[in-house]
């Protein structure tokens, strides 16, 4: 079982080509996490119906079950370990974002709660360039 957390960008998308290549090398299957914190009027990591169409469309062609979940609650990292906690994944992918020092010393990190809280093994990717 392979989990991945998604966000409709280009960290989302390599993490989840990854994620659906993994799966395949291992013959298992994908669960897709799109996650938010809900605090805020517009997050634009969290999907809109129209871009889960897109999403689902094209993983129908990956040849790969998949599951795609969504979640709304305090920590996004917590959401993706509780999705990889519960489905007894035996690896996590993540999309990594550039950070400035700044940056990450006021708002934490979720790849960094992923990382550090995963009981399996966490795969951080991105984008090329």
């Amino acid at each position: 079982m392979i989990v991945v957390g998604w966000t409709p960008d280009e960290f989302g998308e390599v993490a989840l080509h990854r994620g659906v290549e993994e799966a395949r090398l291992r013959g298992g299957r994908v669960v897709v996490v799109n996650a938010t914190r809900g605090d805020a009027l517009v997050d634009d990591r969290f999907a809109d119906d129209e871009q889960l169409g897109r999403l689902t469309a094209e993983l129908a062609s990956s040849g790969v079950e998949v599951d795609v979940r969504r979640s709304m609650g305090a920590d996004v990292g917590d959401q993706v370990l509780a999705v990889a906690q519960d489905a007894s994944a035996d690896l996590v992918v993540i999309g990594l974002r550039r950070r400035s020092p700044v940056g990450k010393l006021l708002m934490g990190s979720v790849a960094q709660r992923i990382l550090l809280g995963a009981d399996c093994a966490v795969l951080a990717v991105k984008p090329a360039g």
